[in-house]
């Protein structure tokens, strides 16, 4: 089992307690909508970090990150990507993947919504931790952390980092 820290949509925006809740974690994955190289590079230099770009990400950010993970973690497909929609209401840029060869853990960012839900058309558990940062119109900060292991999830855990206009110590 390893444990992952999960986040989306932080435009940028640094707070010191993702290293704080991701202490515990093997590795973070960043849903897309990063903002920044600075902040992907503050959290692989804390753990292992696999990302993709979202749509307010520059061409550094493309260049460094693909638009679409997928990818093997403990005997458990993973597909990343952070317009994708959800069970019932999936992006088209994703339902071709899905349809083809369904992943067992589905994650998606863009909506700033905080979304866990199970959808047995495809047999998979879709993960969209809402947004960590300040832009948009999400009204609370959120960050997932979870353990993934032989196609099980366990420990799933939804972090509320306070109000979205609220600026906390230690946030840049």
């Amino acid at each position: 089992m390893k444990k992952i820290g999960l986040l989306s949509d932080t435009h940028g925006y640094w707070d010191e307690r993702y290293l704080k809740y991701f202490e515990p974690c093997d590795e973070i994955w960043h849903a897309g909508d990063i903002g920044s190289l600075e902040l992907a590079g503050r959290l692989a230099a804390f753990r292992p970090l696999r990302a993709v770009y979202g749509n307010i990400d520059g061409l550094d950010i493309r260049q460094t990150y693909p638009q679409v993970q997928r990818f093997t973690l403990e005997g458990t497909d993973v597909l990343m990507k952070h317009i994708g929609g959800y069970p019932g209401k999936y992006d088209p840029s994703v339902r071709g993947m899905l349809k083809a060869r369904p992943p067992r853990l589905f994650i998606s960012g863009h909506s700033h919504i905080l979304k866990v839900k199970y959808d047995p058309a495809f047999g998979l558990l879709h993960i969209n931790p809402g947004a960590a940062g300040l832009s948009g119109f999400h009204k609370v900060r959120t960050l997932v952390r979870f353990e993934i292991g032989q196609g099980q999830f366990r420990n799933l855990e939804v972090i509320e980092l306070g109000n979205r206009g609220q600026e906390e110590p230690g946030a840049e």
